[in-house]
């Protein structure tokens, strides 16, 4: 995607944000919301919404219990009748300042389908060209319990990679991260800045939504910030409970900021971003490490597979303590895979009957996580 003049920002808004405890619209709250985002656009940033809502605006129309969430069906109905309403408010809103809003529903299978990500990236440039600001939300009319993000959190990050974003803005419940959650025993610290998504951070999240109308919690936010900074995106979180949080958070900077920790280039941030995966390899010591130094993985390392994989597809590689450690586009399908487990490059064409490939997974298609 080719680079703007000015940066393209993600905002990411949730359900217990737009929607109140009285399971009623914070149209007042929204529109100030859409100030800060109509002044930057002014400024000449590009902007993505992906809004939450759907499923509380229409449960609500529908008189539907638990927020809508009650069960698979409801919640798709739920989507269904509040998605009309939720495009509808932020058409209005951003067009009260002449800006053109634009509505993409996309599934995980958009985001994990190669071909299908590169189509959602030429909609999001071409909408961008044109100033329009895309409003996206996961398609949850038809995503089911398998094969669906199940947040915004991380759909944001996955948008934000297919748009070459420079920042994404995941407005929350709460002001950011602490290392245990608020409310406990112990009083938990905040947490301004974090260098790395590593397991140290990970184990701080309590994997919850306090709202309740959501979906995500920490533990999706968390593992947004990781997609994002993967791909060399800044991500933040910060609170959206008071009016213009935008503007409330260039002024006072109070928000956990995650550094991005790189700057794969698209294939690599695509594949390292991927939710879903056809199988497993498991890896010896000794290739952990040459992976980690920038290697590719050879059949000599591998120990076990797992899965019915074809040439081509996203396996994740693990190591011998079952820690995922890559992600890539493998060599071989599952079947001549298993033939040459633990072999030596120099035996492969005997084995297979064919001349071996130079790896089972290059490293140009391997992306560490």
């Amino acid at each position: 995607m080719s680079a703007p003049d000015k940066e393209i920002i993600v905002v990411k808004v949730g359900s217990s944000l737009l929607v109140g405890s009285d399971d009623h619209l914070r149209r007042d709250w929204l529109k100030t919301l859409v100030s800060d985002i109509a002044k930057r656009h002014a400024d000449g940033a590009s902007v993505i919404i992906v809004s939450s809502g759907s499923i509380a605006l229409g449960a609500r129309k529908l008189g539907l219990e638990k927020g809508g969430r009650a069960s698979l069906a409801d919640a798709q109905a739920a989507a269904s009748v509040g998605q009309i309403a939720l495009s509808s408010l932020w058409s209005e809103l951003l067009g009260e300042h002449d800006i053109t809003a634009a509505q993409m529903l996309l599934t995980l299978d958009d985001m994990e389908d190669r071909k299908r990500y590169l189509n959602a990236t030429a909609t999001l440039e071409k909408l961008i060209e044109h100033r329009a600001v895309p409003v996206i939300n996961e398609n949850d009319s038809v995503a089911t319990d398998e094969i669906r993000f199940g947040d915004n959190d991380r759909l944001a990050a996955r948008v934000a990679q297919a748009a070459s974003a420079d920042r994404v803005y995941l407005l929350s419940d709460i002001d950011g991260l602490y290392d245990r959650a608020p409310g406990s025993e112990t009083e938990g610290q905040f947490i301004g800045l974090v260098e790395q998504v590593d397991a140290r951070i990970m184990a701080m999240a309590d994997g919850s939504s306090s709202s309740g109308l959501g979906s995500g919690g920490m533990s999706s936010k968390l593992e947004a910030a990781r997609i994002a900074n993967l791909a060399g995106i800044e991500l933040s979180i910060i609170s959206g409970k008071e009016d213009h949080p935008l503007e409330r958070y260039a002024l006072t900077n109070v928000g956990t900021l995650f550094k991005a920790s790189g700057n794969a280039n698209a294939r690599k941030s695509w594949l390292g971003g991927r939710l879903t995966s056809a199988g497993t390899i498991t890896i010896d010591a000794g290739a952990a490490a040459a992976l980690t130094e920038g290697s590719s993985l050879l059949a000599a390392g591998i120990i076990t597979i797992e899965g019915q994989f074809n040439r081509s597809d996203v396996v994740e590689i693990a190591d011998a303590d079952d820690k995922i450690i890559a992600r890539g586009l493998t060599e071989y399908d599952a079947m001549d895979c298993a033939k040459i487990i633990g072999r030596r490059s120099s035996e492969l064409e005997a084995l297979l009957g064919y001349a071996p490939r130079s790896a089972v997974v290059h490293r140009n298609q391997m992306v560490l996580v």
